[in-house]
């Protein structure tokens, strides 16, 4: 057995029974679907369908096989479980030591299932895992909780939102990094499971070494010679994004109606707030690019989404108010991206802005799950159709949009609508190639050649996910040095080809798994908005995008309704 990179070691506990267990892969296993979002999206394929918030459905956190190393970038550790959100098979990765503290702890994944009787925290510490009672931290939000548990090791909680099913609830790893999105924090709540807490001091071994330090040398080469990376995100962080997608025109404002706000957004670049705030760096485990940003006091300062879509989109003119808004968003366990699309669509139905004061009181109310919260908290789909207006939730597969219209960027839009957890940026990040001209610029106003576009950066982002990587580090290397360093550490020979192979692999499973699911041709649209209504003069065809559609399916070797043919599946070894 090949004993570097991997521990070759998974750890089910069944919490119903109170079962803990190891077991050992299959090396076929791990060397396909690498680890991380690959190993979730098969084990979860797996498993059968479930029901979300059943005992029977599964939480996977997975590492990946550079997890734990010091490769540039890698300390990241994906979450898979089905949504209860979206109804989609999901995965959330995030920063911070959750991942690397996993793999020393002998494991590289986690597999939950079952529901206790009684509220419980897990805790690790190598070979010793232990189920505790959560008593005394149930009703607690995240910081709270964290603050109680991280003498014990790296923490993963939810706070009162996924306690209380929220479909809109994230899991907080370390105080501020979010496996967000698709109410994962509900997931975790319906097993009465309120945090994970994980402590290793082990290694994960490495095949040659004297290789490994020769790739990771090259790999910090390309991030320092990429300005998107030393001159941008090192500088700003994140929020740097906002001045680019302001100028362009493709920050959303008032829902998704406008192109410009009335108010100055320029109080909302990052060098205002760099001149207000004098903001910190915050980095990952083996990270050189230190993306997060915190204030003098330690706390931490919102990223470019939340800025955009707490901002312009509700028609808010204050960055205190997303600052405050963030903040308790990150302590309740909710995911920003979709508090704020729910918000959008409330105002938009309500024609008025949302104030600072009532941005602040709503957030709260949709984590509590009370009053009026509680409609907002089921999601801009659900909301939007409880109010008679389906057409207002700018959404897809039930997942709300990330701050960037797609009337735009319509590469970008494509990957929304082809996604599969839905409307997501990350799946095929072509704010890469589209925004930011990274690994090179293609013309972000035209659908021709994006139905190649989206399945080659949707491959490789699914790879990416799957060792587990930042996607920021591929703004300056690629899938060639990740390669090479993926065969130093592991001693196994991988080329990009195949880690593209092995992001079709994934991309497949999780296709057939959102089939099985009842999820068609007719869910991979984007809302009516976007072909019907202009936006600085720009509109999406449909006659165009279905035709793109069309050809996506074609290339991805899929039939015309978009499922997975046998000679496909065969070819993948699926």
């Amino acid at each position: 057995m090949n004993e570097y990179g991997w521990k070759h070691r998974l750890l089910k506990i069944d919490l119903s029974e109170s079962r803990i267990d190891t077991f050992v892969p299959e090396e076929s296993l791990l060397n396909d679907y690498l680890g991380g979002r690959g190993l979730g999206a098969k084990l979860l394929y797996d498993a059968g369908r479930v029901e979300a918030l059943s005992p029977e459905n599964l939480l996977v956190f997975a590492a990946g096989p550079l997890t734990g190393t010091t490769t540039p970038a890698s300390g990241r550790v994906s979450l898979s479980t089905k949504s209860p959100l979206t109804g989609t098979i999901f995965d959330s990765n995030c920063g911070g030591s959750f991942g690397p503290e996993l793999k020393k702890a002998g494991y590289d994944a986690i597999i939950i299932a079952g529901k206790s009787p009684e509220p419980v925290f897990i805790e690790i510490e190598d070979d010793r895992v232990e189920l505790k009672s959560a008593e005394t931290l149930w009703g607690k939000n995240v910081k709270a909780t964290t603050g109680i548990l991280k003498g014990k090791g790296s923490v993963a909680c939810i706070g009162r939102a996924g306690e209380k099913l929220v479909p809109l609830a994230s899991i907080i790893s370390d105080g501020v990094h979010a496996f967000g999105r698709g109410g994962v924090g509900a997931v975790m709540g319906s097993k009465n499971l309120k945090a994970i807490v994980v402590k290793g001091t082990g290694r994960v071994e490495i095949y040659d070494k004297s290789e490994f330090s020769k790739q990771k040398k090259a790999i910090n080469r390309l991030l320092v010679a990429c300005p998107t990376i030393s001159k941008g995100l090192s500088v700003f962080g994140t929020p740097f994004l906002v001045k680019i997608t302001s100028w362009m025109k493709v920050l959303p404002v008032s829902n998704f109606r406008r192109a410009e706000p009335d108010f100055d957004v320029t109080t909302f670049f990052a060098k205002a707030i760099a001149e207000k705030y004098s903001p910190r760096k915050k980095a990952c485990y083996s990270c050189s690019i230190a993306c997060k940003r915190e204030d003098k006091e330690g706390k931490e300062l919102p990223e470019y989404e939340t800025i955009g879509l707490m901002g312009a989109n509700i028609q808010n003119p204050d960055y205190e108010a997303v600052v405050e808004a963030n903040r308790l968003c990150n302590d309740y366990g909710l995911d920003t991206i979709s508090v704020a699309g729910v918000l959008g669509c409330y105002s938009e139905m309500r024609d008025k802005a949302i104030s600072h004061s009532e941005l602040i009181n709503l957030t709260r109310k949709i984590g509590e799950r009370e009053e009026f919260g509680e409609r907002l908290g089921r999601g801009a789909k659900a909301f939007a159709e409880s109010e008679g207006h389906p057409e207002k939730a700018i959404q897809v597969k039930g997942l709300s949009l990330p701050s960037y219209d797609p009337r735009g960027v319509k590469g970008l839009g494509f990957s929304y609508a082809t996604s599969n957890r839905g409307g997501c940026h990350t799946r095929a990040y072509l704010v890469a190639p589209e925004i930011l001209r990274k690994p090179k610029a293609i013309d972000p106003y035209t659908l021709a050649g994006k139905a190649g576009h989206t399945k080659v950066f949707q491959d490789r982002f699914a790879a990416v996910d799957s060792l587990v990587v930042c996607k920021f580090a591929f703004f300056g290397a690629g899938e060639e040095e990740y390669a090479n360093i993926l065969s130093a550490v592991t001693g196994v020979d991988y080329t990009s080809e195949d880690l593209m192979l092995v992001g079709e692999r994934i991309w497949n499973v999780e296709r057939l798994y959102n089939v099985r699911e009842g999820f068609s041709k007719e869910d991979d649209i984007l809302p009516d908005r976007f072909f019907k209504e202009k936006v600085n003069g720009r509109v999406i065809e449909k006659e165009e995008f279905l035709n793109t559609l069309d050809e996506y399916y074609r290339m991805r070797g899929w039939d015309e309704n978009g499922v997975p043919t046998e000679g496909k599946l065969k070819r993948l070894g699926v």
